[in-house]
């Protein structure tokens, strides 16, 4: 059993935040991971935590538990950390773990600007270790089906438009004292935390090509501490054949995770892009060569349902794949991955530069 519990890579949790729940349960069932601690700001939270989520060991024992951010870095047998604390925590925290040649899966938004995640990904290149931000839908095997078919130029044609959502109605308890909406903790409010998969997603359907510009929508609504509640956005690729792009993010609005790519030849539509409705499997709309029949009475062809099964959640093969890169590296056979670290910082740049059109009176911004 100790020979089988070397082979796996042993993660610490840095935070009991309500998304760490779903994450814990992850490392359990990666094949490739271990959970091996858990901390809090008190040694009596983190506690609760492991003992409210279950969190055993096949001796039966509860994983190590400490008190202090710091415990938990300078634990030797911890080979990974996830990081789930505020955003603004996270240029500090994320630094001093690199240092400390930590492994990191850092949650998203990973930073409140540019410039802090830039510090971020530095650190973790110097010491070594692998970056990856946890954004889970991009680990689907549905993601990579799409990928497939929007990829294939022949078939879909040019990416002429994308659109997506990404909200959901949040009470007042949240609008009034959430972190998401407090500037001490998160100041990037629904754009980080909901735009964050909105902009990943504009920027995986065009194959990470930067836009050279985006414009924020006048439609922007901000709470009394000036935090974006809901956010609406448009990116544009000027060179022929151009493409553009929108999204909506939204702490006041019904839940959406649409994604609409529409290429000249065919197009691709999902409901539950960041959080399937099922964890087995998940599905997409496939249609191709639509168009009206005559007197516009109807389509001359429907939607073709296109269903990829999955032997694990999203979440879960987040971890594996992370998990696998850090064998990689443990095993000097490997330097770290440097896509995930670049996927992240492109987000951030075109987060950056919605935040700033904003800013300047939604004015456009080039990249």
């Amino acid at each position: 059993m100790e020979e089988k519990q070397t082979t796996l890579v042993r993660f610490g949790i840095m935070g009991c935040a309500r998304i760490a729940r779903k994450i814990s349960r992850a490392i359990k069932l990666a094949p490739n991971s271990t959970l091996h601690a858990i901390a809090s700001r008190s040694l009596e939270k983190a506690e609760a935590f492991a003992t409210q989520n279950e969190l055993l060991d096949e001796q039966a024992k509860l994983i190590k538990t400490y008190g202090s951010y710091i415990e938990l870095l300078d634990d030797q047998e911890v080979d990974a950390i996830y990081m789930p604390l505020p955003t603004s925590l996270h240029v500090e925290w994320a630094v001093l773990a690199a240092s400390k040649k930590k492994h990191l899966l850092l949650e998203k938004p990973t930073a409140l600007n540019l410039a802090q995640l830039d510090q971020i990904l530095e650190a973790c290149q110097v010491n070594g270790v692998q970056f990856m931000d946890g954004s889970m839908w991009y680990h689907h095997p549905r993601t990579a089906k799409m990928k497939q078919i929007i990829s294939n130029s022949a078939n879909f044609g040019h990416i002429r438009k994308i659109s997506c959502t990404s909200s959901f109605r949040a009470g007042s308890d949240f609008l009034n004292s959430n972190i998401r909406v407090d500037p001490e903790c998160d100041a990037l409010g629904a754009l980080g935390d909901l735009g964050w998969y909105c902009i990943g997603l504009i920027l995986w359907a065009v194959n990470y090509k930067l836009p050279n510009f985006v414009t924020a929508l006048p439609e922007v609504t901000l709470n009394s501490k000036g935090i974006i509640l809901a956010c609406t956005a448009s990116f544009h690729w000027e060179e022929e054949p151009k493409t553009s792009a929108t999204f909506y993010c939204s702490f006041l609005s019904h839940v959406s995770m649409d994604l609409t790519v529409c290429g000249s030849i065919e197009s691709v539509h999902v409901n539950d892009l960041a959080i399937p409705y099922q964890e087995k499997a998940a599905s997409f709309l496939l249609t191709s060569g639509a168009k009206c029949v005559n007197l516009q009475i109807g389509w001359n062809v429907e939607p073709e349902e296109v269903v990829v099964e999955s032997q694990l959640p999203q979440e879960a093969h987040m971890v594996q794949e992370f998990a696998r890169l850090i064998k990689g590296i443990k095993s000097c056979e490997k330097c770290p991955d440097k896509t995930w670290p670049e996927i992240s910082r492109k987000t951030q740049m075109v987060l950056d530069a919605v935040r700033e059109s904003v800013d300047r009176g939604y004015k456009p911004v080039y990249l």
